[in-house]
């Protein structure tokens, strides 16, 4: 893989001139295959690559030789006609962009342009019916559709495992559509940017603290929507004094749901939803389940940063039959499967590329 900036052309002719003389009685020398692969590697602009989520892109793709990142110099990276040019150019596009400036790099796509596929990191078109969401597991079909996409909106990381517990519930009648729930979260303090990693690095932070008390966060209208609930949550989020990772939790009460339910009927519907999945595990049932899988440090306790580097999603069933409770959690890394991971996951299926390239399992 090579990144290119204006030293391309320099580059080809190296590499054509290295073929030229790599032909052998045997056939195609290692130098030819490494130009027929570089010929064939996919394009892909990553605008806003030196922030969070853009560098954790960049480094699930800077040493695939299917794919070739072209950034533009250093000092042009906000320039708007570079940055139309590189978006035209490319095969594909991740956006790592606050919400406003995805939406005007959105735009910059020509309008004879229907072969460069954009994906949004942001909240901009979460919920927008012209973008297809970028959560592969969400059904049988969800795959599909973004393999043949052009336009996909990266989920939320606290979404993305509020929604793999909630819709397979939904969708099996299990809850019904309206039914008022609620989400409790904790996030490593990566998911707030550079501004809160310089404060909890710096040592000058809460070792916890809960956030979002206007109860208006950014990510409940992709909760309501993607979930068939058509309800946002109440969600309490809160940041912890680690960088990655993350849990979230739906606790329910056996009377919010389809008469007759235990825990095991909760368990089945997850584990049949994702028996194909190769990123999202669901942990045998209940505590003595989760102990038993070594996935409870000290035998009790749910660490939310055990996923760090992953695109891996792990989700908990834990219940309580007599009482009639259950406690649902969902574990991952905000910067992988969260986000990062996730990105670059939807962008091998837009590609035609090996789903799980680039990424750890």
């Amino acid at each position: 893989m090579k990144t290119y900036h204006g030293l391309s052309i320099l580059l080809f002719i190296h590499a054509v001139t290295d073929t030229v003389f790599s032909f052998t009685a045997g056939g195609i020398s290692s130098n030819a295959r490494r130009l027929s692969l570089h010929l064939s590697a996919k394009k892909v602009f990553i605008d806003g690559e030196v922030g969070t989520t853009g560098l954790q892109v960049r480094q699930r793709l800077e040493s695939r030789e299917d794919i070739t990142i072209i950034s533009p110099p250093s000092d042009l990276r906000k320039d708007k006609e570079t940055r139309r040019k590189y978006i035209n150019e490319a095969d594909a596009v991740i956006l790592c962009l606050p919400d406003a400036a995805s939406i005007e790099a959105a735009n910059m796509v020509d309008p004879t342009n229907d072969r460069t596929v954009i994906i949004d990191a942001s909240t901009a078109f979460r919920v927008n019916d012209d973008w297809t969401y970028g959560f592969a597991e969400l059904s049988r079909s969800q795959r599909e559709a973004i393999s043949n996409s052009k336009r996909i909106s990266n989920p939320g990381c606290y979404p993305t495992g509020f929604i793999a517990l909630i819709r397979p519930l939904v969708e099996n009648g299990i809850i019904l559509e309206g039914t008022a729930l609620t989400c409790n979260a904790i996030s490593g303090y990566s998911g707030g940017g550079k501004d809160l990693m310089e404060i909890y690095e710096s040592g000058d932070a809460e070792p916890w603290g809960a956030y979002g008390f206007g109860l208006k966060h950014k990510h409940t209208p992709e909760m309501s929507k993607y979930t068939g609930l058509n309800m946002a949550p109440i969600f309490q989020p809160a940041v912890g004094s680690f960088d990655q990772g993350m849990v979230v939790s739906v606790p329910l009460h056996y009377q919010w749901l389809k008469d007759g339910i235990k825990g095991k009927d909760i368990h089945e519907a997850l584990s049949n939803s994702y028996a194909d999945s190769v990123f999202v595990k669901v942990v045998p049932l209940g505590e003595d389940g989760a102990k038993e899988s070594g996935l409870l440090e000290r035998g009790a306790f749910l660490r939310p940063d055990s996923l760090k580097d992953t695109n891996k999603l792990e989700l908990f069933v834990f219940y309580n039959d007599d009482d009639g409770q259950a406690v649902l959690s969902a574990r991952l890394d905000n910067l992988g499967k969260g986000a990062s991971g996730a990105a670059v996951q939807n962008l091998n299926l837009a590609l035609g590329l090996e789903e799980t390239a680039g990424l750890n399992l």
